[in-house]
């Protein structure tokens, strides 16, 4: 590009250079590609993963009460099929399976949702031969045979 009253000739900005652009004053380019810090080729633009950090405890606590909604969302239509199965068959015994089925819901989303995150392959274990390793040495020890009489007793 060239500026008012400027030619190619001239050796105005840009001469020589067809590949530079020339910019207003305070005008901000964009850049020629995404930032590399993209996953290339998707739709959505994911920032990479550059850290080992575990997920924030947000995101945890999200999770665990997506997991505990989902589990407890069974729980009504399971009521509604008991209702839905004694009216179409007249048999209270499938209700009452069905209602069976329903009651543990709440416990098991409880302990689902209650549970942490899995363990990464690259997590060190706890359990890495520490308990079998003595804290104090072990040896003989003196001891005295014979029973202890109270003071004053002379026998």
């Amino acid at each position: 590009m060239q500026r008012d009253g400027e030619s190619q000739a001239d050796g105005g900005i840009g001469a020589g250079r067809p590949d530079a652009e020339f910019h207003p004053a305070g005008s901000i380019p964009k850049p020629p590609r995404p930032s590399q810090g993209y996953f290339p080729g998707e739709g959505k633009q994911h920032p990479a993963l550059i850290t080992e950090a575990q997920t924030s405890l947000e995101q945890q606590h999200r999770d665990r009460v997506r997991r505990y909604i989902t589990i407890m969302a069974f729980r009504i239509p399971c009521l509604i099929g008991a209702a839905a199965a004694y009216g179409l068959w007249h048999s209270w015994w499938i209700s009452l399976l069905i209602i069976g089925v329903s009651v543990p819901l709440p416990w098991i989303a409880v302990l689902i949702a209650n549970d942490r995150p899995p363990r990464r392959s690259d997590e060190p274990s706890r359990w890495d031969g520490r308990r079998d390793q003595t804290a104090l040495e072990s040896g003989p020890h003196k001891s005295i045979d014979g029973t202890p009489t109270p003071k004053g007793f002379q026998g």
